[in-house]
């Protein structure tokens, strides 16, 4: 059976997207996939990059880009009240209702990103959090030390793996990043033989031509 880790942050309307269409893309393969939450803000720091939401022309075509793609994939998706906003709560809730080797299960991971991406509410609305605590599974308070440690532990690890965006999975130490890329990740699990050729390296030896100063 193959792992995957699904490196992710509830943020993101992709990561949302991709979540809701895993199952499908993984239909008929052997594989467990183990749910990792990380502070996307804390990837974009580490590269020096702004989020796609922080600048006003690339925030609407992404809005508008993923109401496409969600009517495309028959996923429902309401754009919350805010956006973005401030994920460590949802983060740290996550982790606080793991289960197996103190990851989230899949059923956490949905009740959360539902809580974002459907409805259209606040999802940092104070109440709506207590209101969402009490309906999972919560064995660790989110706000203890061992959480926001695991939080960051986590954000470390996919930054060390190479990790710049979400969602990431991970498998054999290939990262395949976004929901586009879940084709690619099929493949692979099925084993195309592509994977195993020099396409896959092949662009390492082209040389940087030209670098903007930040």
């Amino acid at each position: 059976m193959t792992t995957i880790t699904c490196y992710l942050d509830f943020i993101s309307p992709y990561a949302y997207l991709a979540f809701e269409s895993l199952p499908k893309t993984l239909q008929g393969c052997s594989y467990e996939v183990r749910y990792k939450p990380i502070l996307f803000g804390a990837l974009l720091q580490h590269h020096g990059q702004l989020g796609p939401a922080e600048f006003a022309p690339k925030r609407d075509w992404t809005y508008r880009q993923v109401m496409w793609l969600a009517k495309q994939l028959d996923v429902p998706l309401d754009m919350p009240a805010t956006h973005p906003f401030n994920p460590i709560a949802l983060l740290r809730l996550a982790l606080g209702a793991a289960s197996v080797d103190d990851l989230p299960s899949r059923r956490v991971c949905e009740q959360i990103f539902r809580h974002v991406w459907r409805g259209g509410a606040d999802a940092a609305d104070p109440a709506r959090l207590t209101a969402l605590q009490d309906q999972l599974p919560v064995t660790r308070e989110p706000q203890s030390a061992a959480v926001k440690e695991q939080l960051k532990s986590l954000t470390q690890e996919a930054i060390d793996a190479g990790v710049f965006g979400v969602p990431t999975f991970e498998v054999d130490g290939k990262l395949f990043w976004g929901l586009d890329a879940l084709p690619m990740l099929r493949d692979y699990l099925q084993g195309d033989a592509w994977f195993d050729g020099p396409a896959w390296e092949s662009f390492t030896h082209i040389h940087v031509g030209i670098e903007r100063k930040r």
